[in-house]
């Protein structure tokens, strides 16, 4: 089994039928949250591995408790089936097996949303047309080198923060501290994992450290 790879995070409730928000980190939420897709569930907050793959959700257990408006109790439930999904004014609404209520739905506010990079392929597939080169595993970036388009040494990278706004690289200093550079094309032009390195140009101040 490999290590889950985060592709959405659980936003508010919409209406009350328990359809919940998609916060979406995968350039394939077609795929990942189609009808029937099963996902890892990681505790906000929680370890990277804290996601189990193999446990089937309270909701498809036909045994499973439920609440008074007939939601399961997914409190123990480390993996959520995608039962419908839709995009509504630009935002991905998915209803999960066994969240039946808007109650349910809010219990599950914060959750991240993982899949088994193992079982998922490569994030870039050459015969998949519709797949870009722009997606990358966390494990891929994680210990690259950054340096900025003039050359400049930045360090390395430590993490990806998944915030509500998108993407954060992490870079340790050599002097301690770490540079927080938002993960989009136009500050972050260069990810080339062969070279080990990555390549930052920085807007005026985003290197500034108190």
């Amino acid at each position: 089994m490999g290590e889950p790879v985060i592709v959405g995070r659980i936003g508010r409730p919409h209406g009350i039928r328990g359809d919940v928000t998609i916060d979406v980190r995968t350039d394939l939420p077609e795929r990942r949250f189609a009808p029937g897709a099963v996902l890892g569930r990681q505790r906000p907050g929680g370890p990277a591995g804290s996601a189990a793959a193999a446990v089937p959700t309270a909701g498809s257990d036909p045994g499973a408790r439920t609440g008074p408006a007939g939601s399961a109790d997914l409190s123990a439930a480390s993996v959520l089936r995608v039962a419908s999904s839709r995009w509504h004014s630009g935002r991905l609404l998915v209803r999960f097996d066994g969240v039946a209520d808007r109650g349910a739905a809010e219990a599950l506010r914060g959750t991240l949303l993982t899949i088994d990079s193992d079982e998922s392929g490569p994030p870039v597939g050459d015969d998949d047309e519709d797949e870009t080169d722009d997606l990358w595993w966390d494990r891929d970036l994680v210990g690259l080198r950054a340096q900025t388009s003039a050359g400049a040494a930045l360090g390395e990278v430590v993490d990806v923060i998944h915030s509500p706004a998108g993407e954060i690289l992490a870079i340790s200093r050599s002097g301690g501290g770490e540079y927080l550079i938002p993960f989009v094309r136009e500050i972050v032009p260069t990810v080339d994992p062969a070279a080990g390195r990555i390549v930052v140009d920085p807007p005026p101040g985003l290197l500034d450290l108190d």
